[in-house]
């Protein structure tokens, strides 16, 4: 019988060839992720991506499926636990934001350094004002808590600005560009030195509601917030307070607790606040990325049964 590859995601011809040639033996076949084919996926031992109403065919004690390649890093809205009393094999998409979504943080940073924020909103009104506050990187700390891909790209790129960095997670173990790794354990020391605290946290049973009003009242005084991570790991009534009070001089946020953002939400008001619509790991490359990472992990799973890249921890959640 001929094993089967379902990904539920477009991908090109070259993409497609690129799967193929790394899984001779194997079908490839692309679904609407919209309106799958169950007869199909019934019979997949690998689906890349996950859609909504696939998980009774897919999960019943006759099926084939042995690996679940995600389309995206983060996996809190996959039925985790009954993957794992099935002992399927889920891998992520990690990695491949790290090079769109340090470029926001970025351009949140530079926006707040350069009052570009208020620049643009001054153009609108055709005002020709600078109240003199502008500054710049060299010198300046970033907090990044998550020292995984998108951490360790924006503690590189923040070098090159001549910034000190140090990072947050669980471990504490030294990192490459990072000049200190605390534990989260840690956090509120962390913060404490931060002119920049970038949140780049997977939602998971620990990080929940991590940044909540005692670590914000930590904050370094006039510091800025940044969540590119997951809107659940930020407690939003206490950061309103933060910006409010001026413990937070601004916040950059691209994911919230509710999304889309309600229209009537405070934060759409907040001027010291910069909103991008979850789209920071948006980018033309993303297929590309995702298919590299699958044909790596391919390869030692067709060799040794195991993915070799992004294998999720079910203990973790990550």
């Amino acid at each position: 019988m001929t094993k089967s590859i379902v990904c539920l995601q477009p991908l090109s011809s070259q993409q497609q060839e690129r799967i193929r040639a790394a899984a001779p033996g194997y079908t490839l076949t692309l679904a609407n992720a919209k309106a799958p084919d169950l007869q199909l996926l019934a019979e997949a031992e690998i689906i890349i991506g996950w859609a909504k109403g696939i998980g009774e065919t897919l999960l019943r004690p006759e099926s084939p499926l042995r690996w679940v390649q995600t389309w995206s890093a983060g996996i809190e809205k996959l039925p985790l636990e009954r993957f794992k009393e099935r002992g399927i094999l889920l891998t992520n998409a990690s990695g491949v934001h790290a090079e769109p979504i340090s470029a926001v943080i970025f351009g949140f940073i530079l926006m707040f350094t350069r009052n570009l924020h208020t620049a643009m909103r001054n153009q609108l009104n055709r005002r020709w004002h600078s109240d003199g506050q502008e500054s710049e990187l060299t010198g300046k700390t970033a907090v990044i808590a998550g020292t995984g891909a998108i951490g360790s790209e924006t503690a590189r790129i923040a070098k090159a600005f001549r910034m000190k960095t140090l990072g947050i997670s669980r471990s504490g173990q030294p990192v490459a560009d990072f000049d200190q790794v605390m534990t989260t354990a840690e956090l509120d020391k962390a913060v404490s030195q931060g002119d920049f605290i970038i949140n780049t946290l997977p939602i998971t049973d620990e990080t929940e509601q991590l940044f909540d009003a005692n670590i914000f009242s930590a904050f370094k005084q006039g510091s800025y917030y940044i969540n590119i991570g997951r809107g659940a790991t930020t407690n939003t009534e206490a950061l309103i307070a933060a910006l409010n009070s001026g413990q937070l001089r601004g916040a950059g946020l691209d994911v919230f607790e509710t999304e889309p953002l309600p229209e009537d939400h405070p934060l759409w008001n907040m001027e010291q606040v910069i909103i991008t619509p979850h789209s920071a790991g948006t980018t033309d490359y993303y297929a590309e990325r995702v298919v590299d990472i699958f044909t790596d992990s391919l390869e030692a799973y067709l060799d040794s049964g195991t993915p070799s890249r992004n294998l999720v921890d079910y203990a973790r959640q990550y």
